[in-house]
């Protein structure tokens, strides 16, 4: 339980962080913090729960990830779902805290609510299958680095911060594509408030990330096997 009470708070805290600096920081014309900054504030949140809770619960804040390590031999399989479920409701509850908020300025437009998309709804109006390509390739990048990091064999210590450049360097690559999701959590979260379309395309930031993150369980066993608890 007290791993799982530390997914929902993490989780919470990077959809609060990432998606609350896209929605509440980065359009101002003078202080806005543009897409580089919310770059930047997803890798934080990583960072920053990564020292917080990763000796509790390993900080997954991800359903790939959790999924990925699991095909990675590095977790139990008896915990995927119940770590999905605290990740998915501790986005949803981050996502909440973030609509209260913004909602409390006059003339609010919710607008895409920071949500996944593509086609008419990606930044860069890019289409399904460059959505689905990067989204892949993205995430497993993404576990291939996670799992590379934490390694008995790797330098002790830099795990978070490796992990939280890392995704701060993949948003930078794909903001403009799909706004970046390699988390379904994160997308689940921001769809249900963003509405019918972004529900509607949810499917791929479920489906892509999660055969990236199983690929890279895959090839990182083969390179490097080991099964830890």
């Amino acid at each position: 339980m007290k791993k799982l009470v530390a997914e929902f708070i993490g989780t919470l805290w990077l959809v609060f962080g990432g998606c609350g600096s896209a929605v509440l920081a980065a359009g101002y014309p003078e202080l806005g913090i543009g897409f580089v900054g919310v770059s930047l504030a997803f890798g934080l949140t990583v960072i920053t729960m990564a020292y917080a809770i990763g000796h509790i619960s390993g900080c997954h804040l991800n359903p790939a990830v959790s999924i990925g390590l699991w095909v990675g031999g590095r977790f139990e399989g008896k915990h995927v779902f119940p770590y999905i479920l605290a990740q998915v409701m501790g986005g949803i509850a981050g996502a909440a805290i973030l609509y209260m908020i913004a909602t409390g300025k006059p003339g609010f437009e919710l607008g895409g609510f920071a949500a996944n998309g593509f086609g008419e709804h990606s930044p860069g109006g890019y289409g399904m299958t460059s959505a689905l390509i990067i989204e892949i390739v993205l995430t497993f990048i993404f576990l291939f680095v996670i799992l590379g990091s934490t390694y008995t064999k790797a330098p002790r210590g830099f795990a978070g911060l490796a992990i939280g450049l890392c995704l701060t360097l993949i948003h930078l690559i794909s903001i403009p594509v799909t706004n970046t999701s390699v988390n379904p959590a994160r997308s689940t979260s921001q769809a249900l408030f963003a509405g019918d379309w972004a529900i509607g395309q949810l499917w791929l930031f479920w489906l892509a990330p999660i055969i990236g993150a199983v690929i890279a369980g895959l090839v990182y066993k083969f390179l490097s096997p080991e099964i830890t608890d």
